[in-house]
């Protein structure tokens, strides 16, 4: 990794340790700090529109049937829409711990930033982008914040146009244009939120698309296009991890938990959840309470 970049990140990933208990100083100029000494297990993260960092460590997130893509600080990602994201801790660094930030993307900053900019775009971007110094310094540089927050209402907004400008240079800006898109009326916007709100409907392809007023086709292709799932695909990754919420925090049996949130079939819901987390829904809550009770 070339040493600047190496450079920035562990300034910032020793920012985020000093602050880690301190959480709204980060909220405040919306960022979203993460650490942990350990490997962890399966979770289910649902990121707004953000820039997601590893600065040290290692992490494997994906599809919820086969999390494929490990990546560390030579990668990061861009989430251009609400995405329920399945994801685990892999490896720690050097220094013992993995340390991440996920830096907000204000869509109508996006949108500004990239109508004055010229800026290139190469079809369907991959879905981890490539770090560069000028990331990485930017990153390091709003992590900084965190130690002046008298400075922060003054700098943070210039610092969030020029991640935006940083962005656009990357090999992410299709995905970054994608984050703009979703400051309009977009039918992937609607869609999520008829989704989340109304989440155990029985719902098909074809009906989520006319509560939007789309075609199945075009919404499909939209979907894609912004998230990388199909509008089913996403509305299952919404299920499982308030499936998973409702068996940890609220106690539920496998069976109400499948049943609330839109599982007609018990032994379809915990063939999926099995999929997504690598345990039956009985057997990773009970793990996960006794790991909540022990921190």
């Amino acid at each position: 990794m070339d040493q600047r970049i190496r450079a920035s990140l562990d300034r910032g990933a020793e920012r985020v340790r000093r602050h880690i208990d301190r959480p709204h100083r980060a909220e405040a100029l919306g960022l979203i700090l993460g650490r942990t000494t350990a490997p962890t297990p399966t979770v289910f993260v649902h990121y707004p529109p953000c820039l997601s960092v590893v600065l040290t460590g290692r992490k494997m997130s994906g599809d919820d049937s086969s999390m494929d893509q490990e990546w560390g600080a030579e990668r990061f990602l861009i989430t251009p829409v609400d995405l329920p994201v399945f994801a685990r801790v892999t490896e720690t660094g050097e220094a013992g711990d993995f340390v991440s930030v996920n830096w907000r993307l204000d869509p109508a900053v996006v949108a500004d930033v990239a109508a004055h900019l010229p800026h290139a775009t190469t079809g369907t971007p991959s879905r981890l982008g490539a770090m560069t110094a000028e990331i990485a310094d930017v990153v390091d540089r709003m992590l900084a914040l965190l130690d002046a927050p008298d400075e922060a209402p003054v700098l943070a907004p210039l610092l969030n146009r020029e991640l935006v400008v940083r962005l656009l240079q990357s090999d992410q800006a299709g995905r970054l244009l994608g984050t703009a898109a979703h400051a309009h009326a977009d039918i992937v916007n609607a869609a999520i939120a008829t989704l989340t709100r109304r989440l155990a409907e029985p719902w098909t392809l074809e009906g989520v698309a006319a509560s939007v007023g789309a075609s199945p086709t075009t919404l499909s292709r939209r979907f894609r296009e912004l998230t990388g799932l199909t509008p089913m695909r996403y509305l299952k990754r919404l299920r499982l991890g308030e499936a998973r919420r409702l068996l940890i925090t609220d106690g539920d049996t496998a069976a109400q938990a499948g049943a609330t949130v839109g599982y007609v079939s018990a032994s379809h819901f915990s063939r999926d959840y099995r999929a997504a987390y690598g345990r039956s829904p009985a057997s990773d809550a009970t793990e996960l309470r006794e790991r909540m009770r022990a921190s």
